[in-house]
């Protein structure tokens, strides 16, 4: 049966996922179970796609990047370079918090713009359009088109639809 995907042989994708047509997974990549992926998104290099996550259409996640269960990427989102999202807000290796009751949901809006390694604190939803430069730390909601940098991540301006500062 021909797939209607693209998976690079180097990547591997876990049992019960959907893989939205014309999608594509490059190298070294991994796709866990029960994740649902859009149409006609790009994931790079050394992606990593956490149980149960939902990604929507035309989703541009760039190499390095690891999206972890509670985490929801709606439509046109774009994830650059090595940037970072969490699910626990106090991870102990002595006290493991493993399973969906622990992983707090994190939703990023239809197209938002992630900068490379900028870092998203688990637990907040960043509003659509919004543009999150490179390195920022957000650690708090963000409303609809939004330009926010820095570390905490702060609001210093707003975007159009098309990441235009006005």
């Amino acid at each position: 049966m021909k797939s209607n995907f693209f998976i690079h042989e180097s990547s591997f994708v876990d049992e019960n996922v959907i893989i939205g047509k014309g999608t594509k997974v490059w190298h070294f990549s991994h796709i866990q179970s029960g994740a649902n992926i859009g149409k006609n998104c790009s994931l790079g290099q050394n992606v990593n796609i956490g149980n149960n996550v939902k990604i929507g259409n035309s989703v541009k996640i760039q190499n390095n990047v690891s999206i972890y269960e509670g985490v929801e990427l709606d439509d046109f989102v774009f994830c650059g370079p090595s940037m970072v999202f969490t699910n626990i807000k106090l991870p102990r290796a002595e006290f493991p918090q493993k399973g969906t009751q622990f992983y707090l949901k994190t939703f990023i809006g239809k197209s938002v713009s992630i900068g490379a390694n900028a870092t998203i604190v688990c637990g907040i939803t960043i509003g659509e359009y919004s543009l999150i430069g490179a390195g920022a730390v957000v650690t708090k909601d963000i409303p609809p088109f939004s330009l926010v940098v820095g570390n905490p991540g702060r609001i210093v301006g707003s975007v159009d639809k098309y990441g235009n500062k006005i």
